[in-house]
């Protein structure tokens, strides 16, 4: 593979690319929300909130200001108490941990499976208490979790499944999307996300009406009729202009899926073309599962990880660590009293993944010249080290 020797800027998102396709749909759609000057809730987000729930196949969709508020909406809608429990993954954005903490429960981490980074389910059972609630699979890089024997652990012990479903839009397993998977899920709408609004938003979804109904008072703070509040809850309102947003870009999911897809398939063939697929381990898609490739996560030996980004920064690369530091690690919950060690698959991965660029408009000279790059680094810089690593696992 021929790498050009001037650097070529490949940035880990681009957004404005993206913007370029659309410019001609989002631009009447904002003047609209403008001349209405309806800017909080209002039509704009209840058709969204409908066309979620029929690209997902969920019977209610609930708007909200965040992807973490979206996560804990229905933590308050069970009554999630001080005291009580619930079993999560450390290996994750820390939303998904800090929601649990805001109920003042306990979030009670168990370890990720070593090549999907998501939950491992074999380690679930052990984690349960009296005191347990409620289990939050994240759905981690597009991916879904294994759902079945989770659903099947909940189930037994009557707990919520609450799905972490972040960066998981439009992703299945066995067939059922992503959001109908579990009690409720969680989405965000952050920018860097497949559906990625102009700022913050979040929704959840689910099919249990009484579940839903209390959600969505609960994002007005307990309020229903208005100024009449039967308990205290969040000001979580969407904004007009991000639903507005957020139902163009909705069109054109799937395509966007679809091109994820093939750029993710262009770099496993780039990989396996110059032997680097023996070097550095790719992502894992599941059978049955079907990955939306949030990000495209690649692992090398901790110890020459953050050399590596750095030569690729240097080469104008844009990468990003997720996640350098698992939550069990986290200052804030020193108090729970984790240690160093105690979850080792998550621990391995902090030290060792690294996100490369992944997003629709990707070119294929623009992956040559990344996956051109790693090449360069790993047989001119570490290769001795990097076989000698692999061996050893």
């Amino acid at each position: 593979m021929s790498v050009p020797y001037e650097p070529v800027n490949v940035p880990a998102l681009n957004l404005r690319a993206q913007y370029q396709t659309i410019r001609d749909e989002i631009e009447p759609v904002v003047r609209q929300v403008l001349e209405t000057q309806g800017f909080v809730m209002g039509p704009e987000v209840s058709s969204l909130e409908a066309e979620i729930s029929e690209y997902v196949g969920a019977a209610h969709s609930i708007g909200c200001a965040s992807g973490t508020d979206a996560l804990l909406l229905p933590l308050m809608a069970i009554d999630l108490a001080p005291g009580e429990e619930v079993v999560t993954t450390p290996y994750t954005f820390f939303a998904t941990g800090g929601s649990i903490w805001r109920t003042g429960a306990r979030p009670v981490f168990v370890d990720i499976e070593p090549d999907t980074y998501n939950i491992d389910p074999a380690k679930i059972e052990a984690a349960i208490t009296p005191r347990t609630r409620a289990i939050i699979p994240v759905h981690l890089y597009g991916q879904t979790a294994d759902m079945a024997p989770i659903r099947e652990i909940a189930d037994r012990h009557g707990l919520m499944v609450l799905e972490d479903a972040a960066q998981a839009i439009g992703a299945a397993y066995h067939g059922a999307r992503a959001g109908t998977l579990g009690t409720a899920a969680a989405f965000s709408f952050y920018p860097s996300k497949n559906l990625g609004g102009f700022g913050d938003g979040g929704m959840v979804s689910t099919d249990d009406p009484v579940l839903a109904h209390r959600m969505a008072r609960l994002r007005v703070h307990g309020m229903e009729p208005k100024y009449h509040h039967h308990e205290v809850g969040l000001n979580s309102r969407l904004d007009a202009l991000q639903a507005a947003v957020l139902r163009v870009k909705l069109r054109h999911l799937d395509d966007w899926t679809t091109a994820r897809r093939e750029v993710a398939d262009r770099y496993r063939s780039l990989f396996a073309s110059h032997g680097l697929d023996e070097l550095v381990k790719l992502p894992v898609e599941r059978p049955g599962n079907f990955h939306v490739y949030n990000q495209f996560v690649v692992r090398v030996p901790g110890s020459i990880r953050d050399e590596f980004r750095e030569f690729l920064v240097g080469r104008r690369i844009g990468t990003e660590i997720y996640y350098p530091i698992p939550l069990h690690l986290q200052v804030c919950f020193a108090s729970l009293g984790y240690k160093l060690g105690d979850f080792p698959n998550s621990e391995a991965a902090a030290r060792e993944t690294i996100a490369l660029p992944i997003y629709p408009e990707l070119s294929e000279e623009e992956q040559r010249y990344v996956v051109g790059s790693m090449r360069k680094f790993l047989h001119e810089h570490a290769y001795a080290s990097l076989s000698t690593d692999h061996r050893a696992a």
